[in-house]
């Protein structure tokens, strides 16, 4: 059942390119938003996106944006080494933030988001799609269920056999050059399989991280040059938890295979597939797989529940604990363990040896841009 007499929440938004567009498409489908400001140092596309999203107020410097009262929410959609910065900015100005995934460049950066929201106690949320899949809604009704049974290991999938931005024909190089986003297909696609995994885990605390990372596929050899690529393509990792659970990841931008499974959970009693979503388990001494009418379930669930609307994207999730409608999920918490994994694949594979959590937090170093 939705809930109709709602106030509108005031945003700002700050990045108006491809992922901001997609978060706009968002908020136009929400009553209880309203995006009445756009920055953006692209002021033609600013002014052209402004005019097709009827957004009033449009600034080149996005402190102009901060700077007023009337703005209840900011949404970062930038480059991953520029979300800390205009994130922390933002709180300290005292909006509610909603930023893109991941959460920062690094794991510390990252931290000092969280903790700036705390000190200035205001909400800080981050772009977490999978969450919010029909599969995962499913998988978690069965996880809490007991379905599973004692869950020991979880796999972490993404593939693209040739989606390398720019060198492969879309995007602009931003995407592939470290000292801008900091990462690759790990920090590009792999945070939205990690964290669901991480979500449906119940944010297990992460003891050991073991990990390689590539860059092998040939590309063409003028994007390579013009490019400045020097992020990953394959990432690969082993993730120990606390009480024995084990997660292992194969995320890629680019190999020479077809698809790979998609992500799954396993328990004593059961275990789950969630892309196509399958239950496996065992009835009568036989083994046993079945699928699920996931789409009729989601408009029964809409019918039946009290804001399940809430729960419909990640935009929808955010106007919803704005307004005080449902507790806010605990996206950050759950971004920034991906945040910690992600860095302690690239941390290992630097070393040349598993690493601990610890590790991992003490070896971290900013990456955030100066604004």
């Amino acid at each position: 059942m939705k809930c109709v007499l709602e106030s509108k929440i005031r945003i700002g938004i700050i990045g108006v390119g491809q992922i901001g567009k997609a978060h706009l498409g968002n908020y136009a489908k929400i009553p209880a938003a309203e995006v009445v400001a756009a920055a953006d140092i692209n002021e033609a596309e600013l002014k052209r996106v402004a005019e097709q999203f009827k957004i009033p107020s449009t600034y080149a410097n996005f402190r102009e944006l901060l700077d007023r009262d009337d703005i209840e929410a900011v949404d970062v959609c930038l480059h991953n080494n520029l979300h800390a910065p205009v994130t922390i900015a933002a709180l300290q100005k005292g909006k509610n933030v909603y930023c893109e995934k991941p959460m920062a460049g690094t794991y510390i950066d990252a931290k000092a988001m969280l903790e700036t929201a705390q000190r200035y106690n205001r909400k800080l949320s981050i772009q977490l799609a999978t969450i919010f899949a029909k599969e995962t809604k499913a998988a978690k009704r069965l996880i809490d269920e007991g379905r599973l049974g004692h869950i020991y290991y979880a796999r972490s999938t993404g593939f693209r056999r040739r989606g390398r931005p720019f060198v492969d024909g879309y995007g602009s190089s931003n995407f592939v050059q470290k000292h801008i986003s900091a990462g690759g297909a790990l920090y590009d696609v792999g945070v939205y399989h990690i964290a669901q995994m991480n979500y449906l885990l119940n944010l297990p605390k992460v003891e050991r991280v073991s990990g390689k990372i590539y860059q092998e596929t040939d590309m063409d050899e003028g994007r390579r040059k013009n490019s400045g690529y020097n992020v990953e393509e394959l990432g690969l990792g082993l993730v120990r938890f606390d009480g024995g659970l084990t997660l292992d990841i194969i995320e890629s931008w680019a190999i020479h295979l077809n698809p790979f499974e998609g992500s799954y959970i396993v328990g004593s009693k059961g275990g789950i597939r969630l892309n196509p979503f399958s239950f496996h388990t065992s009835a009568g001494d036989m083994d046993m797989d079945a699928t699920f009418n996931i789409d009729s379930a989601d408009w029964r669930w809409h019918q039946l529940h009290e804001n399940e609307d809430a729960y419909d994207s990640p935009q929808h999730h955010w106007i919803a604990a704005l307004r005080d409608r449902v507790p806010l999920l605990p996206t950050v918490q759950i971004a920034l363990q991906t945040m910690l994994i992600s860095e302690g694949i690239y941390l290992s594979d630097k070393l040349g040896r598993e690493v601990t959590a610890e590790e991992v937090e003490k070896n971290s170093k900013s990456t955030a841009l100066k604004l």
